[in-house]
């Protein structure tokens, strides 16, 4: 069963192996979190504090939100697209395995360069084990590498019209390019990070003639596409459960077609406004990427309003209303509009120089896109597929009580956040001054990040109890929703 090559065996050990991540890694930050929560040293100092940040960035972005989404994603594809399996499903089975081999070394190395692993820092930090960190950064482009080269080749396997596609077919192929395209220059920043540690090379070492701007360069060209590794995926599954929830068709085929495409092109050339704030780089070099950056704003708010204009049209069933996938995919509209409204000024130049770069305004908004859109449409997705996989309904009190939980949790987080970022709070620091501006919200920040992570130990001990024999058998639909909705997402509506 490890080694099958049968795509829902491969997604459901991806899906449990994010989760045994996102565990250890939620628990990494809670701990960082405590040293936080007041102003002082309470626990430890700054080199175990960045420690914890490393594992905890690395594993929930690289090991956990974009491994779990592209793992339901395998489950649902072959269904979708109408194949009678995964294409290259070896690919898939052998990319889960670099990744799990790549968390492995990731835990043995026990790097402290955070999850950027910025040069010239990342050469001087560390123990004699660093260099496995370097090893996982290379496996981990390699791992989703190959990821792309399964979805592109499934969907090319669509067999009939190009605009009769599934959205999800759509999403696939941007999600395919997007890796193809991106994720050789994170194994070239592993591989060169390892060569420069072995003083073979010097490419991003300064002190022996390298440059720290090429490693921004090679690096962000993967690191901003990264950003929308999760959120296609995510934004694939909300076409495909929104059909089947409302029981009627999205609001417009073509506009998710035309923004996937535009999602595509322009997320490959917004990657330099993360480093914007270097005043050597010409201005008009910087203005380019600051109207690309405004543009990319184009396609998000054409998926976000498809699906509210696919709600606003007519009624919302009762069957959806009471579904708690349904109630996170709507917990995570509102999350991605938190952050995306307050993602603007990002891109302005002047702002991000003078205000926002370094300070907690930018985890403010990662997080609203990665745990509050990205996340919570991967834990819903969980909670569609849990029936399906195991024959047995979860309780949907605890269910209902893990959902409130993560909307205050997650909002409440989002805005200390924001509050922080607005007081010139800066990232990557272990102690602060005892101003009441940063203290009384770095402790509310606490308080709401222990109640995700309450949520996330209600939805453990739901699902585990769930999947014992003692749990009540499903007898038909588990959602139960008519069969005739069932094939909604599958055929492109009518504009």
């Amino acid at each position: 069963m490890l080694f099958s090559n049968d795509h829902k065996t491969i997604a459901i050990k991806g899906v449990l192996f994010a989760l045994i991540i996102a565990a250890i890694a939620g628990l990494f930050g809670l701990t960082f979190r405590l040293e936080l929560t007041l102003p002082g040293i309470q626990l430890f100092g700054a080199r175990t504090y960045m420690g914890l940040m490393t594992f905890h960035g690395v594993a929930m972005v690289l090991a956990f939100l974009i491994p779990i989404l592209f793992s339901l994603c395998y489950f649902m594809m072959p269904k979708m697209l109408k194949l009678d399996r995964l294409h290259w499903a070896v690919l898939a089975n052998l990319s889960f395995w670099v990744l799990f081999f790549a968390a492995v070394l990731l835990i043995l190395s026990r790097p402290d360069f955070t999850w950027t692993v910025y040069a010239p820092m990342s050469l001087r930090v560390g123990g004699n084990l660093v260099w496995l960190g370097y090893v996982t950064v290379f496996l981990i482009g390699v791992s989703e590498f190959l990821a792309g080269l399964v979805f592109v080749r499934n969907a090319f396997a669509w067999k009939g019209k190009w605009m009769e596609m599934p959205l999800m077919g759509w999403a696939m192929l941007a999600l395919g390019v997007t890796l193809i395209f991106s994720t050789p220059a994170l194994s070239l920043v592993g591989l060169f990070l390892l060569t420069d540690w072995m003083e073979v090379t010097a490419l991003f070492d300064p002190a022996r003639g390298g440059s720290v701007k090429t490693f921004l360069w090679i690096f962000w060209f993967y690191g901003h596409p990264a950003v929308y590794l999760p959120f296609i995926p995510a934004i694939a599954i909300i076409y495909t459960f929104l059909p089947r929830f409302l029981g009627r068709p999205v609001w417009s085929y073509k506009s998710g077609v035309i923004a996937f495409v535009l999602l595509t092109i322009l997320g490959a050339m917004v990657f330099h406004h993360h480093f914007q704030p270097d005043v050597s780089v010409h201005t008009w070099v910087q203005r380019f990427f600051q109207f690309a950056t405004l543009l990319i704003f184009i396609p998000s708010t054409l998926h976000v309003f498809n699906w509210i204009a696919s709600i606003w049209e007519g009624p919302i069933p009762d069957s959806a209303r009471r579904a708690l996938p349904f109630k996170f995919m709507i917990g995570a509209f509102i999350m991605v509009i938190y952050g995306g409204v307050t993602a603007f000024i990002n891109a302005q130049i002047s702002i991000d120089m003078d205000f926002i770069h370094n300070t907690y305004w930018v985890p403010a908004h990662f997080h609203a896109m990665f745990l509050g859109f990205c996340g919570q449409i991967a834990i819903g997705a969980i909670y569609y597929i849990w029936p399906y996989i195991t024959g047995r309904q979860f309780n949907r009190r605890l269910g209902n009580i893990h959902f409130w939980l993560w909307q205050i949790g997650i909002f409440g987080k989002l805005t200390m956040m924001y509050i922080l970022g607005w007081n010139y709070f800066p990232r990557w620091v272990v102690d602060y001054l005892p101003r009441s501006e940063w203290a009384i919200p770095q402790m509310g920040l606490t308080f709401f990040g222990f109640l995700i992570g309450l949520g996330f130990l209600v939805m453990v001990y739901n699902l585990a109890v769930s999947a014992r024999r003692s749990a009540p058998k499903i007898a038909g639909d588990p959602w139960k929703l008519e069969d005739s909705t069932a094939a909604a997402p599958v055929a492109a509506p009518a504009e």
